[in-house]
């Protein structure tokens, strides 16, 4: 269960809840199912370190920007979900901007050190990552307030993060490890956009209110929830697609479909508000276990 935190909370503590360490399994899985389906290719695995950094700075850059964004607009002043630090004022705006800008910026520096050895055309595609973190919630025109935030999560931390990680490795963008990250890539990304579902699920009044329109408010609460089944229906299908491309050992991927029927099982009873706050901890350990399990078959695989 991911508990509601007082405002109470300072120091590094609050530093760390407001990283959001419970969304961080977004940016660990795509690495690992990446770096798995290089397994018995030339790899050069000194690089995975660099790619997960990239990745998990991106990850808590993504939350403090969000926070910022959300605060100063006001759309985090009634929520029912876990503390931001600038709706709470445990931390000012430009603190938390700072915080964000140093994320992203550690980001930038180990992607332009893996462009360095790898391709300067990594650049082109680390700025991107970059900007869709800070204008997701920031800028004149947010995309997540219009309803995009799951295509920016499907795709910088399903397919570019997982793609990415086996083309750092591997060095070369061709061959069996690169189609069968590419098509794992699809599973990582649903379970990384079943995040973002279910908490966008838990906010729609919230959201309704303050005009943000996310894709959860567009649809509707029972669209919504169908949305957060579905994710993980396409999930088992590309482990199976998975498994015939490769070898059996991929199935243990779905270890980590099994562990999301809790989840989805509270979601489907129609669970709301603070009801919805232990579907977010469960979803996110279904995601770490979804990763460990098809990341380990992958590499049997291959």
């Amino acid at each position: 269960m991911e508990p509601v935190e007082s405002s109470s909370s300072s120091g590094a503590k609050a530093w760390i809840i407001g990283s959001r360490p419970r969304t961080l399994g977004a940016a660990v899985v795509p690495v690992a199912v990446g770096a798995a389906t290089a397994v018995g290719s030339d790899a050069v695995w000194w690089r995975a370190g660099l790619a997960l950094l990239v990745s998990v700075a991106l990850q808590i850059g993504v939350n403090f920007a969000n926070d910022y964004s959300d605060g100063i607009r006001g759309t985090d002043d009634v929520r029912v979900g876990p503390l931001r630090l600038v709706a709470s004022k445990t931390k000012s705006a430009q603190q938390v901007k700072k915080a964000a800008f140093l994320s992203l910026m550690v980001a930038m520096v180990a992607g332009l050190i893996l462009a360095i050895v790898v391709s300067w055309w990594l650049i082109v595609v680390g700025l991107c990552a970059v900007i869709a973190a800070w204008t997701y919630t920031g800028g004149p025109r947010p995309y997540g307030y219009a309803g995009f935030g799951e295509v920016f999560v499907f795709l910088f931390f399903g397919v570019v993060a997982t793609v990415g990680s086996t083309y750092v490795l591997t060095a070369k963008a061709s061959g069996e490890a690169i189609w069968t990250s590419a098509l794992a890539s699809i599973g990582v990304g649903c379970y990384a956009c079943s995040l973002l579902v279910v908490n966008n699920l838990r906010d729609i009044p919230g959201d309704t209110v303050a005009r943000k329109r996310t894709l959860a408010v567009r649809i509707g609460d029972a669209n919504t929830r169908h949305l957060f089944v579905l994710l993980f229906v396409v999930a088992l299908i590309v482990v199976l697609l998975v498994a015939i491309r490769t070898s059996p050992a991929a199935l243990a991927g779905l270890l980590g479909v099994v562990a999301s029927w809790s989840p989805i099982k509270t979601v489907r009873s129609g669970a709301i508000g603070q009801n919805l706050i232990p579907v977010l901890g469960a979803t996110g350990k279904a995601q770490i276990i979804f990763g460990a399990s098809f990341a380990a078959g992958i590499a049997l695989a291959m």
